[in-house]
C-alpha cells in the first residue's frame, strides 16, 4: 500500500485479517467533516467484510448544515464522546482523516484503557501523535475518501448497486471528496478518479439533497460579523468575531471561505471564542488560502506555536487549516465586562502573531477596520 509519510505500513487488509472477529473504534476529529464521516463509514464497511465490528465515535459537536443532512438523510450512526462510554470492549482503534492531534481526549481515554492504534489513514500533514500497526497518509491527495474510494476499487469490498449500503457509503465518499477538494477544484488525479469510480454506485439525488443544505441563519450572522470586523492587510483577510455558541462553530470556516472570495484578498483567517459543553471554552479560528505557495500547516503552527505537552495548536493542508487554544482557567465569567475585556486580549495576541508573521510590525499593526 502506497503511503508516503516513509513508514512500512502492513497495510489495511492485512491488518484487518490479523484482527478479524475483533470491536475497533473509529476515532473522527472532534468535529468531523464530510471527508471524516464518508471514510468511517466506508471503514465500517470493509471491516465488516472481516467480521470486525467499529463504533464511530467523535467529540464536539456535528452542526455545519451539510454534515448534519449528510448523517440524516444516510442513516450514518456515530456516538459522542461521553465519559461513560465503555472504551475497555474495544481491541484497538482506528483514526481517519486526523492522527489523534485533533480529538486528544479520546486518545487520551484509549491509552488508559489500552486499546492500541491499529491504522491512520489520512491526508493531512504527518502527525506524531500516535504510533500505529500501521499507517496510509497521502498529503498529495485532495481527500481521505478518496484513499478509501481505492481500497473500495481494489476489491476489499466488492461494490453492488442494489446494495443501500453499499450506495449510502458510494455516497458519502463522493460528498467528502466533492467537499475536500472545493467541488473538484483543487482535486488531483486520483481525486477524479475515485469521483469516476463512485458515480458507478452514489445515489445522485441523495447527493444533491445534501449538498444543496441553505446556510443558517445563525452562519449568515456569523458571516456578517466576519465582513464587518475584518482587517485586510498583504491580501491576507483577518476576521476576529467575538464569542460564539458550540452549535454554531462550523460557521467559521464557512466565513473563511467566504472572505477569501473577495477581490485582491487570497488568505483568510476567521476565529472566535466559542463555549464548550460545560464551562470551557477554546479560541477556534480557520484559514482558506488560495495562494499555492503558503502552505497553511506551516503558517498556523509557525504563528501559533507548541501548547505545553509540545502539541501543535493547529495545523492544515493544501488550501485550508484549523486551530484550537484552550482557555482553560481563563474560561467562563458571569461579568460582561470580564468577557469584552479576555476578548480584547485575545484578538489582539492572534493579530499581532499573524501581522508580524506576514512582515507587518507591530507598531504598524491595522486597527480593526478594512485597510
Amino acid at each position: 500500500m502506497s503511503n508516503d509519510d516513509g513508514q512500512a505500513g502492513l497495510g489495511i487488509a492485512q491488518v484487518l485479517e490479523e484482527h478479524a472477529g475483533e470491536t475497533h473504534i473509529i476515532v473522527l476529529q472532534d468535529f468531523p467533516d464530510p471527508d471524516a464521516i464518508s471514510s468511517a463509514v466506508a471503514h465500517q464497511l470493509i471491516s465488516a467484510a472481516h467480521d470486525i465490528r467499529c463504533d464511530i465515535v467523535y467529540s464536539g459537536k456535528i452542526s455545519h448544515q451539510q454534515n448534519m443532512a449528510l448523517v440524516k438523510l444516510l442513516g450514518i450512526e456515530m456516538l459522542r464522546y461521553d465519559p461513560s462510554l465503555d472504551f475497555k470492549k474495544y481491541s484497538g482503534s482506528i483514526f481517519v482523516d486526523n492522527q489523534g492531534t485533533t480529538a486528544e481526549e479520546i486518545v487520551r481515554e484509549l491509552e488508559r484503557v489500552g486499546a492500541p492504534p491499529l491504522l491512520v489513514v489520512d491526508h493531512h500533514e504527518l502527525q506524531q501523535r500516535l504510533n500505529p500497526l500501521a499507517s496510509d497518509i497521502r498529503r498529495n491527495l485532495g481527500a481521505t475518501a478518496t484513499i478509501y474510494a481505492e481500497y473500495l476499487e481494489r476489491g476489499l469490498v466488492r461494490m453492488d448497486k442494489a446494495r443501500r449500503d453499499h450506495v449510502m457509503v458510494a455516497t458519502a465518499l463522493t460528498h467528502g471528496i466533492l467537499t475536500d477538494t472545493v467541488g473538484l477544484i483543487r482535486a488531483c488525479p486520483e481525486d477524479f478518479h475515485a469521483a469516476e469510480y463512485l458515480s458507478r454506485f452514489r445515489d445522485a439525488d441523495l447527493l444533491e439533497q445534501i449538498m444543496n443544505q441553505a446556510r443558517s441563519k445563525q452562519t449568515m450572522e456569523v458571516i456578517h460579523r466576519a465582513l464587518g470586523n475584518r482587517v485586510t492587510v498583504e491580501s491576507f483577510s483577518v476576521a476576529g468575531i467575538g464569542y460564539l455558541r458550540a452549535e454554531d462553530r462550523d460557521a467559521i470556516p464557512q466565513a473563511a471561505e467566504f472572505l477569501v472570495t473577495e477581490e485582491n484578498v487570497h488568505t483568510a483567517i476567521v476565529y472566535g471564542i466559542v463555549a464548550g459543553t460545560g464551562r470551557e471554552e477554546a479560541l477556534v479560528g480557520s484559514m482558506r488560502t488560495l495562494k499555492l505557495t503558503l502552505d497553511p500547516d506551516d503558517f498556523i503552527k509557525e504563528v501559533l506555536g507548541k501548547d505545553a505537552s509540545g502539541g501543535f495548536y493547529g495545523g492544515g493542508k493544501m488550501s485550508a487549516g484549523g486551530f484550537q487554544i484552550p482557555m482553560g482557567f481563563l474560561s467562563g465569567g458571569e461579568s460582561e465586562e470580564f468577557r469584552k475585556q479576555k476578548w480584547a486580549v485575545f484578538d489582539e495576541q492572534i493579530k499581532q502573531r499573524v501581522f508580524a508573521k506576514i512582515g507587518v510590525r507591530s507598531q504598524q499593526t491595522p486597527s480593526n477596520r478594512q485597510s
